[in-house]
């Protein structure tokens, strides 16, 4: 099994990175989907890590996965809260999502018969262990 390269990981999480904004993006201003007050914290650390780990890449900086592992553990920490309110394991007296704008466990969080929040998560992990593959090539 080939090992992958420092430059290949940051590559492979300015990709999912980049296709992350991108998709929300489009699902908010294409299809007219309002997002939640957790979705605007997700966006937040994704967005950013876009720009950063691009940024990275064509600096040739093989220390810029520091900044990807932070921003994707923040991300990632609050897909995971809004998952758990989206699967009920959180109970709705705490919800952010309920007072005003829309829903954080309505049927508007699925795309492709998928949760949001999960696709999130698994982005922010995915971004998160390149990040760090990146970094081991530097030591």
């Amino acid at each position: 099994m080939t090992r992958l390269s420092g430059a290949t990981a940051l590559g492979l999480a300015w990709t999912i990175a980049l296709f992350a904004s991108l998709a929300v993006l489009f699902i908010g201003e294409v299809l007219g989907q309002s997002p939640c007050v957790l979705c605007w914290f997700q966006r937040a650390f994704m967005f950013p890590l876009a720009i950063i780990l691009g940024l990275g890449l064509w600096w040739r900086d093989d220390r810029v996965g520091r900044y990807g592992i932070a921003l994707a553990l923040g991300g990632g920490a609050v897909a995971l809260w809004h998952l758990g309110l989206y699967v009920g394991l959180i109970p709705e007296s705490i919800q952010p999502c309920t007072a005003t704008g829309p829903s954080c466990t309505d049927e508007n969080q699925l795309v492709l018969g998928i949760p949001i929040p999960l696709m999130a998560l698994v982005a922010f992990a995915l971004i998160g262990l390149l990040s760090a593959l990146s970094l081991k090539e530097t030591r």
